[in-house]
């Protein structure tokens, strides 16, 4: 366990400090423009109500990067174990393209298909970065965001337990 925990623990170090520090640099970006927006103004306000929903990127960054970890591991394993796997890794790749909303918004759903439209992982990661980014004008739809985070876990959770399971035979079916 020390041999794979080590370099991962590493890895997601640096990330979630680089995450954190684009996180605080977003924020004081939208401050300081703020800021200066209500100089042009004439205005002197301290602490003006400005909506920080950049400043909370960075848990999207990490739930990006926990779905990628989670989606490699499994992919990585299954390309040892099934040579022919490599095959589909691209189709399902644009597959995953098209039924996550990245041209289009999840508020094109019908409301009864939402939560089964949310079986995909990425659909409340991209729909939080929309809402981080755009500031609010997107209406973030909580329970399928919910279930995203509950699925990008588990599928992180499956996949390093499964790579770890699958490790051992590498060596001899490489």
């Amino acid at each position: 366990f020390y041999i794979f925990s080590l370099p991962a623990y590493h890895f997601v170090q640096r990330w979630l400090v680089i995450a954190l520090f684009l996180s605080l640099f977003g924020a004081a970006a939208i401050y300081a423009l703020a800021q200066q927006n209500n100089l042009a103004e004439g205005r002197v306000v301290i602490l003006p109500h400005v909506q920080l929903h950049l400043s909370v990127i960075g848990v999207f960054i990490f739930l990006a990067f926990a779905a990628a970890m989670g989606a490699g591991l499994w992919i990585a394993a299954l390309n040892v174990k099934y040579r022919d796997f490599r095959i589909i890794v691209p189709f399902m790749v644009q597959l995953g393209l098209y039924i996550s909303p990245i041209g289009f918004s999840t508020t094109i759903v019908p409301e009864q298909w939402r939560l089964l439209y949310s079986l995909n992982p990425m659909v409340g990661v991209i729909d939080g970065f929309r809402w981080a980014i755009v500031g609010g004008n997107t209406p973030l739809y909580w329970p399928g965001f919910l279930f995203s985070i509950f699925l990008v876990i588990a599928m992180l959770a499956t996949g390093v337990y499964y790579f770890r399971k699958t490790e051992k035979t590498f060596a001899d079916v490489i």
